[in-house]
């Protein structure tokens, strides 16, 4: 039983961001830091939240609640009734994502919200590894900042 009425409920739902949340904000400072340049939030299936034309890369940063992350471990007691099925068609949705996008020649990389705010480096370093698996010619990847 929710504490919240449905409206307030509603009310509160509606402000959680689904795009530039913190995480993403996060990556975003540090690949520019790099001088890694890419487009976000791209009109492509599952609208990645970076992505590289050139090389037909597509990063997700994924919410740890809202994709599932260790969702049945985590939680003392797992998300019930309409939780359990929202978070279930969500990870559901990103499979189908991940196949949709490597049918038309994209590889996916998702990072977990939790690993960007931990080490915003590391995520980053993982996004230019594969970056340069998939680009014949990386050297726009390590652009001299000045």
């Amino acid at each position: 039983m929710d504490v919240f009425t449905r409206v307030k409920r509603s009310m509160i739902m509606a402000k959680i961001k689904s795009k530039n949340t913190l995480p993403e904000r996060l990556l975003f400072t540090e690949l520019h830091r790099r001088g890694v340049r890419f487009h976000r939030h791209y009109k492509l299936v599952g609208r990645p939240d970076i992505a590289f034309r050139r090389e037909n890369l597509a990063v997700f940063v994924d919410g740890d609640f809202w994709h599932g992350h260790n969702w049945k471990v985590l939680h003392q007691v797992p998300p019930k009734g309409f939780w359990r099925k929202k978070i279930s068609r969500n990870m559901k949705r990103d499979r189908i994502v991940n196949k949709d996008l490597a049918a038309l020649g994209w590889k996916v990389v998702r990072i977990w919200e939790h690993q960007v705010e931990k080490n915003q480096s590391r995520c980053a370093d993982r996004i230019v590894k594969a970056l340069s698996s998939r680009s014949v010619r990386a050297e726009h990847l390590t652009r001299p900042i000045f």
